[in-house]
């Protein structure tokens, strides 16, 4: 399509013209309520001449708006759809063909589903495609909340009286509408006349009247107030007999279409009131007399009015004389007369008089005639009546013309008036040029002027005297000194005006009046006479340049992408005119404009052609003021403005205003008209976005204490110049939807962690890369099991806008990664073989606790011995016990504390204890009881703990097991001696300990006996050559233990 567009505009720039067809419809968004008439046209133009134009009507839903809907053809009969078909052929929706190329689809009863675009379509004529075919328009169907209420009544008022009404209207249109609200009089006796309107607030807040009520509400008799929000009041005072009949309200919602056309999208009236009014004999008539209509210049005339009425004395009238629509006099009730100001001076010579000769008669005298005087005069009178509620209303009545003719004396001369042209265009010259014809006397010549409405008294310009002298009027004199007005005298009998450089005040209807003049009298009493005056009159119009000035503004490109270029054309008519120049302004209000400044929300000048054909650059710059290029053709009618490299600051909206200058005759420039150009909306949009991220779903199992690495890659981005921010996200529990916020990588590189990350403390452990601009890599260094959930990535796209600032372009997660961190796997095994142990009672029992298999080599290992009895001696139960007569033996914790496993032992580890704990390698234990007494038969096992480090360096219970049983059996010994002195403490230190006290005490008293008994028996043994006999301490050896019986021995050697 740019291609096309390309190769026309160099053919048009080559002159070669080629006719383009053009569709255009009706401006939108058209809102309309529902239920109402509903009219959409449509024009095509640029199509091979002297071949009617087919219109197809389509629409497409909001809901569907890919979807086309056949609505009407002018070319089809059946080319509805079903949905419209029976609406139709019904005629309820239709076409008006306007014209060949020109029609307009009605709907007279629009529905809410109407709602939606619609499109125009005209088929190929031509042979060749070339140009556009459709065009499109929205249509908005809104409900109808326009309500109008009034209470339906009856009302008796006397002449005279006050009547007043109250309407209540009221809407609830969310769009931006104007309502109108008026009163209307309807005929009881003519139902079929149309209602005649009293008074109506218009939609623009301008009140205005029926055209036989416009005088009653000038004089404040009908008013109309809104006295609330929804409230109008009518009110009318002195009430005639005329304002019988139905008074009703009506109102009508209005909104502004895009064109700036206003429609009336509803209209509705209220109940109506029936008002009778009884009329009263309060009136009165007029009566002018005189004594002839038909006078000679210089005669007197008396005109008299009659007023008869009932009690005229007690009445307030006010008389007026009128003539030829001239004020000449007026006496009130005072009856002190007022002139009009053709007359004061007449008045003060005694040449008028006005007087109020009795109550009911009124005199206008008049001394001395003109020709002037000669026409129609008339006699108004106007009644003041006080109402009741103390206001004053007027009526008045006017009598019938008195025609007077004045016959002047006797001239022939004859004007007529020609000029160069009747239409000037502004700046150029109004040449006006008068001939008298039939002349006998001298002449003077004056110009005046009058508005083109001839609303006004005549303005003199300018006047030549009988012996030729120029004056001008004090209003034209300055420009006159510019040299821009001059006034003639030809000749005796031509006369001529010339106004240059034409301006829109200099139209309107000139008059030259010709007076022959007579001279009267003899020296030195010369007067001169006027007997004779003529004129004639010519229009003449001055085209303004601005009736023809317009703007407007167009652009090819309303939608561009950040970096591309877009061209705006300010299209100004008419041509350039030096004496009336034009300078053009681009505005521009940006796009974000929210916000509390002051400025916000305001147009604002971008650049200035001025009317010197300099260029002016304005407060707001697009682009730095650097990518932005201005120009202007030859004929100053096309003003063009460029932008390259479109970025954000660029999109808003855009216009073109123009304002003429005219150059006056001093050489100083006024302001004749400001126009301004449609809304050119600028978008700036992004570039559509690219970034796709491998989505692949995968999962990963990893050990505790291993590393973790998870890929986020980019298949493809937006741009060479794309930049990313990477964000790690990981759900914890399996199916859970609550992300956590990993790690954040800005596309500057900079790392945040989330508060996942703190919560968790992964800061250590968590590493972020970027192997390549693709490619980025997550990594958990020492998984732990908590480290389990899915992880993803979200990656955001970042381009560079052309003003330099960063955006986000798009955003896009990754697959998911499922990610499995679990413990070692439970390899530990423990013997399982059972075993018969029998010991004899005091022997040793040896428990073994082999482990063959164990899951990593960094366990350690918790061990516990256990025994299982069937019967319990003393009866009492165990701590620790679970399950029938279970006893914990033994213990050692993972950290080589005994008692610190998973029991506690009833008997503590100590110097004195009969447990003796080994440990022979890392997988061999072995626990040895000494001492067997009875009481330790039973099945004993051993329960085995693997505890592992885990990565936050706490020890946790990986795996328990339980070894075969071991079936010990302690053999009891039989009673003996031995067995029982040994069981009794008393008894035992009673055999084994005190014998030997005492029987040291008498062996040493037998000894003391025997010395004594020695020495006195010494000579008589040693005579008898006997040797004697000594007797050393038994040694005595026992067991502390009582595992063995006290042994008394003799060694040899005791016994010397």
């Amino acid at each position: 399509m740019a291609t096309g567009a390309l190769v026309l505009a160099f053919a048009l720039l080559a002159g070669v013209g080629v006719a383009q067809r053009v569709v255009t419809v009706e401006s939108g968004p058209l809102i309309r309520t529902e239920g109402s008439h509903v009219t959409i046209w449509c024009n095509v133009t640029g199509y091979k001449e002297g071949l009617q134009q087919d219109f197809e009507w389509s629409m497409y839903l909001p809901s569907a708006s890919d979807r086309e809907i056949r609505i009407v053809s002018t070319a089809q009969q059946n080319y509805a759809y079903a949905v419209y078909a029976q609406r139709v052929n019904s005629k309820e929706i239709y076409v008006e063909r306007l014209s060949r190329d020109s029609a307009v689809l009605h709907i007279t009863k629009v529905q809410a589903k109407d709602q939606g675009l619609f499109e125009c379509y005209t088929p190929n004529t031509d042979g060749q495609y070339l140009g556009s075919y459709s065009a499109r328009t929205n249509l908005t169907v809104i409900a109808d909340s326009l309500t109008v209420t009034a209470p339906a009544q009856t009302l008796s008022k006397v002449e005279g009286d006050t009547l007043q009404l109250t309407c209540e209207v009221s809407r609830t249109t969310e769009q931006h509408t104007h309502l109108s609200v008026g009163w209307y009089l309807r005929s009881p006796e003519d139902a079929a006349a149309p209602p005649q309107e009293l008074v109506t607030l218009s939609r623009d807040f301008v009140l205005r009247s029926g055209g036989p009520y416009r005088q009653r509400m000038a004089a404040g008799d009908l008013r109309l107030d809104k006295t609330s929000a929804t409230a109008y009041r009518l009110t009318i005072h002195k009430l005639q007999p005329v304002d019988q009949g139905l008074l009703y309200c009506q109102a009508a919602e209005w909104i502004q279409d895009s064109d700036g056309s206003w429609f009336a999208m509803t209209r509705k009236q209220s109940e109506k009131t029936q008002l009778r009014i009884q009329p009263t004999d309060r009136d009165f008539s007029i009566q002018v007399s005189t004594e002839r209509r038909s006078f000679t210049a210089g005669e007197p005339l008396e005109l008299r009015c009659t007023i008869e009425a009932q009690n005229v004395p007690e009445r307030f009238f006010s008389v007026s004389w009128v003539f030829s629509s001239s004020p000449v006099a007026v006496v009130g009730p005072s009856a002190v007369p007022v002139l009009g100001p053709d007359y004061v001076d007449r008045e003060a010579a005694g040449h008028m008089t006005v007087r109020k000769e009795s109550s009911n008669v009124h005199l206008l005298k008049l001394q001395h005639l003109r020709a002037e005087d000669a026409g129609k005069y008339i006699c108004r009178v106007t009644e003041r009546e006080k109402t009741p509620t103390g206001d004053f209303i007027d009526r008045s009545k006017r009598s019938r013309n008195v025609q007077i003719t004045v016959q002047p004396l006797k001239s022939n001369i004859t004007v007529s008036l020609s000029t160069n042209s009747s239409e000037v265009l502004e700046g150029n010259v109004i040449q006006l040029k008068c001939l008298v014809h039939s002349t006998t006397g001298p002449l003077s010549v004056v110009w005046q002027w009058i508005d083109k409405q001839v609303t006004g008294a005549a303005q003199e310009v300018a006047s030549v005297d009988r012996d030729g002298t120029m004056w001008l009027s004090p209003t034209y004199r300055e420009r006159a000194s510019y040299g821009e007005i001059r006034v003639e005298k030809v000749r005796a009998d031509a006369f001529s005006l010339s106004l240059h450089n034409a301006v829109p005040g200099d139209e309107g209807q000139y008059r030259c009046t010709a007076t022959e003049w007579f001279q009267t009298g003899t020296e030195p009493e010369l007067n001169w006479e006027k007997i004779g005056e003529k004129f004639a009159t010519k229009t003449i119009t001055v085209k303004t340049v601005e009736s023809s000035f317009m703007v407007s503004a167009s652009s090819r490109t309303p939608s561009v992408t950040f970096g591309d270029s877009f061209d705006l054309l300010c299209l100004v008519k008419p041509r350039h005119n030096p004496r009336v120049p034009t300078s053009v302004t681009w505005r521009f209000m940006p796009a974000d404009t929210e916000g509390d400044d002051e400025d916000q929300g305001e147009f604002k000048d971008l650049v200035t052609f001025t009317r010197e054909g300099t260029l002016q650059w304005g407060e707001q710059l697009l682009g730095l003021g650097t990518r932005t290029t201005v120009d202007r053709s030859h004929s100053n009618t096309n003003f063009r403005l460029s932008v390259t490299r479109a970025g954000r600051r660029e999109a808003g909206k855009y216009q073109c205003t123009a304002v003429l200058w005219r150059r006056n005759y001093d050489n100083s420039w006024s302001k004749v008209a400001n126009r301004t150009s449609n809304l050119l909306g600028i978008t700036v949009l992004q570039p559509e976005s690219k970034l796709r991220v491998h989505k692949t779903n995968q999962s990963q199992v990893y050990l505790e204490d291993s590393r973790v690495r998870i890929n986020c890659s980019i298949t493809s981005q937006t741009s060479q110049d794309s930049q990313h921010a990477v964000l790690w996200y990981v759900r914890r529990a399996a199916g859970s939807e609550a992300e956590e916020l990993l790690l954040r990588i800005e596309r500057t590189g900079a790392f945040e962690y989330g508060a996942y990350a703190d919560e968790e403390r992964l800061r250590r452990r968590v590493q972020a890369e970027r192997l390549s601009p693709r490619l980025y890599v997550l990594t958990l260094n020492r998984a732990e099991n908590s480290d389990s959930g899915t992880y993803y990535c979200l990656v955001e796209e970042w381009l560079s806008d052309p003003d330099g600032a960063w955006y986000r372009l798009s955003q896009e997660s990754s697959g998911f990664t499922q990610v499995l961190v679990r413990q070692p796997e439970v390899r530990l095994q423990v013997e399982e073989m059972e075993s018969n142990v029998t010991v004899e009672e005091s022997g040793s029992i040896r428990l073994g606790c082999s482990i063959p298999s164990q899951s990593s080599r960094d366990s350690r290992f918790s061990v516990s011995w256990y025994v299982e009895r069937s019967e319990d001696e003393d009866g009492e139960e165990l701590p620790g016990e679970e399950e029938g007569d279970r006893e914990c033996v033994f213990s050692i914790g993972h950290d080589a504390v005994f008692g610190n496993g998973n029991c506690s032992p009833r008997e503590e580890a100590g110097p004195n204890s009969r447990l003796q704990f080994e440990r022979m390698t890392s997988d061999q234990y072995s626990l040895t009881i000494q001492g067997a007494r009875p009481t330790d038969a039973g099945r004993y096992y051993c329960h085995v703990e693997e505890w592992l480090l885990n990565p936050r360096n706490a020890w946790y219970r990986l795996a328990t097991n339980n070894s075969g049983l071991t079936i010990v059996n302690v053999l009891q010994q039989v009673s003996t001696l031995q067995s029982v002195v040994c069981s009794n403490d008393s008894l035992f230190y009673f055999v084994f300990f005190y014998p030997f006290p005492i029987f040291g005490i008498l062996l040493i008293a037998v000894l003391l006996v025997r010395y004594k008994s020695r020495n006195n028996s010494k000579s008589q043994e040693g005579k008898n050559g006997a040797p004697l006999l000594w007797i050393k301490e038994p040694h005595l050896s026992y067991s502390p233990t009582c595992l063995d019986p006290p042994a008394l021995s003799l060694h040899p050697g005791s016994v010397d």
